[in-house]
């Protein structure tokens, strides 16, 4: 009963908004359609504007992976994941979820390959990937695009959430789907 209403809602979501938005637009006077081309193009303006950080930002995640510092970091907290009863599959999932949206989901793809979707560990993979953000693809990105280089309180309020979401998601799956 849970999950189907879960699974209505999460359909009707996206094409509600959109919905609601061109109302609000409309009762407003807005051109809506002409809105619609404005912001496609500053889209596509700032698509190009943030392309420098983006290959930086790729570069850099790749470097990360490839040296194998991903799996020094991950068997450094196994022992602390293991002691709050946390699978250490999870780890890099929380590693690279800060870094990179297109990274977090090879690593998610991978936990559900090995675990299966509908088990615990793939549900709380599944969770974390869609509460945590992707903080510093963020800031480098979009502070990049307009020149703010002060990031400091920033990333520490970022990867906080991130932390706040990681063991949200691990606490929420266990209370919904059991321990097991």
């Amino acid at each position: 009963m849970f999950m189907s209403i879960i699974k209505i809602l999460s359909s009707a979501a996206i094409p509600f908004t959109i919905l609601f938005i061109c109302l609000i637009g409309y009762v407003r006077g807005v051109k809506i359609y002409d809105a619609f081309i404005d912001g496609a193009k500053e889209g596509l303006a700032t698509a190009v504007r943030i392309l420098p950080f983006l290959v930086a930002m790729f570069v850099a995640i790749g470097i990360f992976r490839a040296s194998g510092a991903m799996s020094i970091f991950t068997s450094l907290l196994s022992p602390i994941a293991r002691l709050m009863g946390i699978s250490g599959d999870l780890l890099p999932l929380a590693i690279v979820r800060p870094l990179s949206g297109t990274g977090s989901m090879e690593v998610l793809s991978d936990i559900l390959k090995v675990h299966g979707p509908d088990s615990l560990t793939g549900r709380m993979a599944s969770v974390m990937q869609a509460s945590c953000e992707t903080t510093f693809y963020i800031i480098t990105v979009y502070f990049g695009a307009v020149g703010i280089k002060k990031i400091r309180h920033t990333l520490v309020i970022g990867l906080m959430a991130d932390a706040l979401a990681f063991i949200g998601a691990i606490l929420i799956c266990r209370a919904l789907f059991g321990s097991a």
